[in-house]
C-alpha cells in the first residue's frame, strides 16, 4: 500500500507532496482509496462533503466504529502526515481478519477531505462541513490563489457541490471514532514509546494581517518618505517569535504575499498569514493580543495601516476520558509490556473537530526527529508496524466484542 501511494502528488524537484484538495493529485489519491476498499470486499461511499468511507457491515446499524484520517497535504509536505493513518487503517483491518476476529458493530474507514486547508485556507473542510461547524454559506466563499471557489473546484473534480452541509445523519451512526496519525513532535521520541494516546489538541488559530502602505520606486524614494509596508511586517514577524518566547506558546508567520511585488518597488501590500497554538486559552489569548499590539504600534511609526482578520479559530479539544480509557485499558492488556503514554498535541485534526458530535480519540507513532510538514518527515518501519498493530488492538477491543 506504501508503495502504491507514495508517488502519488510527490513533486519530483522538492520531493515533497502537494496533494491539495480538488487537484488532480487528489483524485489519484481519491481512487487509491476506493481500490484499496474495493480489493476488501468494502463498501465504497462518498458523502455529500467529498470524504470517503469504506464500510464493513451495515452503515445503518448505528454506532459504528470508525478510524482513518486524511490523504491531502501542505505545500511540499511530508510522507506521513494523513496517509500514515489512512494506510495503517486498512492495514489494521488485514490484521483483524489474520487473527480471525468477528466485528460485532459497523467497521469503517474514512478519507476526510481537505484536511490541510492548504488550498482554501480552512483546515478540516470535510470533518468541519460534517459536523456543522463551517456552514454552506462560509464554504462557498472559500477561495484558492488562483480564484477558484471551493464549489468551482468540487464540480470540476466530479463531485458536485449543492449538496455539501452538515451530516447529523451520519454522524449519529457512529459510536466512536480513532484516528492514528505520526506524531508532530518529539514526546515518543524523548520517552522511547512506539505509540501513544492523545490527551487533548492545544487551542490554535489562523489570523491574516493586512499592511497597507504605499508603492513607490525603490530607487528613488528616500528612506524617511517611505511607507513601507514589508518593514512593518518584518517587525511583526519578530515581535510573534517574542511573544510567544515569554508565554511559552507558538506564532509563526508562514506564508506572505507582496503587491505588487517587484524587485525595485516597494510593497503597497503585504499580507502575512499567522498561525498561533498554546497549550491553554489564557496563552493563546495573551500571545495574539501582544502580537497585535506589538504590530499596531510598528503599522503607526511608519504610517502603514494595518487589518488583522481571524480566518480559523479552534478551542481546547480535551478527547473523553471515557474513551481514552478504553484505548488505555485495550492497549495497557496482555500484548504491551509497560502503559502507553498520554500526551498532548499542538496540531489540528478531524478527530478534533468531530470530538464535539462523537466520541473521539487519537493513537500517535513516534517521530524519531519531530519534523513534520516537510519532506524530511519519518517513522521507522518497525514505530508504523507497531502503531498498526496498536490500532488493531483498539479496533479488536471496541467493535468485535
Amino acid at each position: 500500500m506504501w508503495r502504491d501511494l507514495a508517488p502519488l502528488g510527490r513533486d519530483a524537484a522538492s520531493g515533497g507532496y502537494r496533494r491539495y484538495a480538488w487537484t488532480p493529485a487528489d483524485t489519484d489519491c481519491r481512487a487509491w482509496f476506493e481500490q484499496q476498499a474495493e480489493s476488501r470486499g468494502l463498501t465504497h461511499e462518498l458523502d455529500r462533503n467529498g470524504n470517503q468511507w469504506a464500510w464493513l457491515g451495515d452503515p445503518a446499524a448505528g454506532d459504528a466504529v470508525v478510524t482513518g484520517s486524511h490523504l491531502d497535504s501542505v505545500p511540499d509536505g511530508g510522507a506521513y502526515d494523513g496517509p500514515l493513518g489512512v494506510v495503517s487503517s486498512f492495514a489494521a483491518l488485514d490484521e483483524l481478519r489474520a487473527r480471525g476476529a468477528e466485528p460485532t458493530r459497523p467497521l469503517a474507514i474514512v478519507n476526510f477531505a481537505d484536511e490541510e486547508g492548504a488550498r482554501f485556507g480552512l483546515a478540516c473542510v470535510g470533518s468541519r462541513l460534517t459536523a456543522g461547524q463551517l456552514t454552506v454559506e462560509a464554504a462557498h466563499k472559500l477561495t484558492d490563489g488562483e480564484g477558484v471557489t471551493l464549489p468551482r473546484a468540487m464540480e470540476a473534480a466530479g463531485h458536485d457541490p449543492d449538496g455539501i452541509g452538515p451530516d447529523p445523519e451520519r454522524l449519529s451512526r457512529i459510536g466512536a471514532f480513532v484516528e492514528l496519525h505520526v506524531e508532530q513532535g518529539r514526546a515518543l521520541d524523548l520517552t522511547g514509546d512506539p505509540v501513544g494516546i492523545a490527551s487533548a489538541i492545544w487551542p490554535h488559530g489562523r489570523w491574516r494581517y493586512d499592511f497597507r502602505g504605499e508603492a513607490n520606486h525603490a530607487g528613488t524614494t528616500r528612506l524617511a518618505d517611505r511607507r513601507d509596508p514589508m518593514l512593518t511586517y518584518a517587525e511583526t514577524v519578530v515581535a510573534a517569535r517574542r511573544e510567544a518566547e515569554l508565554t511559552g506558546a507558538l506564532a509563526t508567520f508562514g506564508k506572505v504575499s507582496v503587491e505588487p511585488n517587484g524587485v525595485n518597488a516597494i510593497p503597497s501590500l503585504v499580507r502575512g498569514w499567522l498561525d498561533s497554538r498554546a497549550a491553554d486559552q489564557e496563552t493563546l489569548d495573551a500571545v495574539i493580543t501582544g502580537i497585535e499590539k506589538a504590530a499596531r504600534e510598528y503599522a503607526d511609526r511608519h504610517g502603514v495601516d494595518l487589518d488583522v482578520v481571524r480566518e480559523s479559530f479552534t478551542p481546547v479539544v480535551e478527547f473523553g476520558h471515557a474513551l481514552r480509557g478504553e484505548l488505555a485499558a485495550i492497549l495497557g492488556g496482555d500484548r504491551h509490556d509497560r502503559p502507553v503514554p498520554v500526551l498532548g498535541t499542538g496540531a489540528g485534526h478531524d478527530a478534533g473537530i468531530l470530538s464535539a458530535s462523537i466520541p473521539t480519540a487519537m493513537l500517535f507513532v513516534r517521530n524519531p526527529t519531530g519534523v513534520s510538514h516537510s519532506p524530511a518527515e519519518f517513522a521507522a518501519e518497525d514505530d508504523c508496524v507497531a502503531g498498526v498493530t496498536a490500532l488493531a488492538d483498539v479496533l479488536e477491543g471496541l467493535a468485535c466484542r
